[in-house]
């Protein structure tokens, strides 16, 4: 009986070729960036205690009540596969000293693990990029977070048909306020919300402001908007953020529907949105989150950051290829190998991208040699029990001068 081969898990990927060149252009232009903008690299964690995420994201949230992959160690430990970077990190400033470099820029990328439906970009365990910084009060801080997304998107040739939706959720009494005037204004129309509605009414009623079902969108259009409640030190936050972008040259557009329904965010809340991906359209979002330090645990720290996926970001990108070939060897004798192998190495060596062709029939090799897609190609044979080389391609070509000098150096 033929053993049968164990199929990848659902809503996991193997990515390869044309997809993978795309996954890693995302995460090298944010890491061009990070550098640029001075945010430190961290590597966090990809298992937490279960206690960080189910603190920070509150226990009643779909993600910790139904998408966490949790389990007991063998110590009897519930520990979770992490579903966003956030709380680890601000897990981190608490327990590793970080508060003596406030504030801190802190950046990261990698996997993350959610049990959720999979959909197009969306994956179970699927990868995000990540920026941070704790211990800012100020909304320079949120300023240079959307600037540096902005820049993300323009940088990788995707900032066409991206739209920045802004919004404030004021400080803790504006928020307050409004959340007390949410739930009144929702109480009496009960009954004809959803059941999804029904239960986030008196626990998280800024949730249902954001959504889907059409049973309640007649009376979130109506609901109290949070400008009425904003105290004037929430509102000159807000608008000092605006007049920061708009000195930055970022577009963007006020969106009083978005909010974040935990209670530790404060202020700006953001998202930049796409209809390229179908309904799911956020390919970057974000916010000031000033109270999650404190759940956690820890003194009151301000802090903001955002998050995208690279998946998502990667579908956006095109013309992707793999990259292309500088140098290509054929060798036509098989006595010739052992330079070809030192030709090699001293190209790569300088810079170049090279690979060889070095099996199979010797008279083949040069026609396969000419298949594949390089600038240029050194077909390797021996002349009088000595290597000869034949360089062909564009002479006026950078990678043909580099190329030329290396087997002058060689040969000689």
């Amino acid at each position: 009986m033929a053993t049968q081969t164990p199929q990848a898990i659902r809503g996991t990927q193997d990515i390869f070729g044309a997809e993978a060149e795309a996954f890693t252009r995302v995460v090298e232009a944010f890491e061009r960036l990070r550098r640029l903008y001075r945010f430190r690299r961290v590597e966090m964690p990809v298992f937490e205690k279960t206690a960080v995420f189910s603190r920070s994201l509150g226990e009643t949230t779909d993600v910790v009540s139904k998408e966490m992959y949790s389990f007991d160690d063998r110590g009897g430990e519930s520990l979770t596969l992490r579903p966003e970077f956030t709380a680890g990190i601000a897990r981190a400033y608490l327990t590793d000293g970080w508060q003596q470099y406030a504030p801190v820029k802190v950046a990261t990328h990698g996997p993350l693990f959610r049990y959720e439906r999979p959909q197009k970009g969306r994956y179970r365990q699927f990868h995000q990029i990540d920026a941070e910084v704790i211990g800012s009060a100020e909304p320079q801080a949120d300023i240079e977070l959307l600037v540096m997304a902005d820049h993300l998107l323009h940088d990788l040739g995707i900032a066409d048909g991206v739209t920045l939706q802004l919004n404030t959720l004021g400080d803790a009494d504006s928020r307050e306020a409004w959340r007390a005037a949410l739930v009144e204004y929702f109480r009496a129309h009960r009954a004809d919300l959803s059941e999804d509605s029904q239960d986030r009414l008196e626990r998280n009623p800024l949730r249902i402001l954001d959504s889907k079902d059409p049973r309640d969108k007649p009376f979130t259009a109506d609901a109290p908007r949070i400008d009425a409640y904003l105290s004037a030190e929430a509102q000159d936050f807000f608008g000092t953020v605006t007049s920061g972008l708009d000195a930055a040259g970022v577009a963007w557009t006020r969106a009083p529907a978005l909010v974040r329904g935990l209670d530790y965010y404060r202020h700006t809340a953001f998202e930049f949105v796409t209809d390229r991906l179908g309904a799911q359209g956020t390919v970057l979002g974000g916010g000031r989150y000033d109270g999650l330090i404190e759940a956690l645990g820890g003194p009151p720290t301000p802090a903001v950051g955002w998050a995208a996926g690279i998946e998502r970001l990667a579908m956006l990108l095109t013309d992707v290829a793999e990259p292309a070939l500088d140098v290509i060897l054929a060798i036509e004798d098989d006595a010739a190998l052992q330079f070809g192998i030192r030709a090699l190495a001293a190209l790569r060596r300088a810079g170049l991208s090279a690979d060889m062709i070095a099996s199979g029939s010797p008279k083949k090799r040069f026609d396969k040699a000419v298949k594949v897609n390089a600038t240029a190609l050194a077909a390797i044979a021996m002349r009088d029990g000595q290597p000869a080389v034949n360089l062909r391609g564009s002479a006026e070509a950078p990678v043909y001068v580099a190329t030329e000098q290396v087997f002058e150096d060689l040969l000689q």
